[in-house]
């Protein structure tokens, strides 16, 4: 019977750690993400769980993330910071491998305008940038495929 406690406890408490992949942050965390001087190509999805479009294109953030050495994909979850494990339960069901952050910010209009400038503050939202020339590139709707592809190959 102790044996039997015991299994379930650590079967228990490996789930729950395999499912702790979120890390929350607040804006000046990814402010500083934002002003890399070097590294790799930066692609930063900003989505929610809730965002059906968001959801549609994450397989392509997948992908990159698996594909490309060169880059690397972060995805920014809009979520409410008391819904983390709603959020670590999709990353789980979806085998998610990218960085996932949630963002603890709701006062959005303190903090779109500093990532783009253009940004209307609609979902999904995507933000390419190349740290070591500087081009950077910008859209605020749901890409179709190959779309993705191209828009890295423009900050090249």
């Amino acid at each position: 019977m102790r044996r039997i406690l015991l299994f379930s406890l650590l079967s228990f408490l490996f789930t729950n750690l395999s499912l702790a992949q979120t890390k929350v942050i607040k804006f000046p965390a990814l402010e500083t993400m934002l002003q890399k001087k070097d590294g790799p190509i930066q692609v930063i999805n900003f989505w929610a769980t809730w965002c059906g479009p968001c959801v549609k294109e994450l397989p392509m953030f997948e992908q990159v993330n698996t594909n490309n050495t060169n880059v690397k994909v972060t995805l920014v979850s809009l979520d409410f910071a008391d819904k983390l494990d709603k959020v670590d339960a999709f990353i789980a069901r979806k085998n998610m491998k990218s960085a996932v952050l949630l963002l603890d910010d709701i006062d959005y209009n303190s903090w779109i305008d500093k990532v783009e400038k253009s940004w209307e503050g609609a979902i999904p939202a995507t933000l390419i940038y190349n740290p070591t020339n500087g081009k950077r590139v910008f859209t605020q709707h749901e890409l179709k495929e190959g779309e993705l592809e191209k828009l890295i190959e423009s900050v090249q």
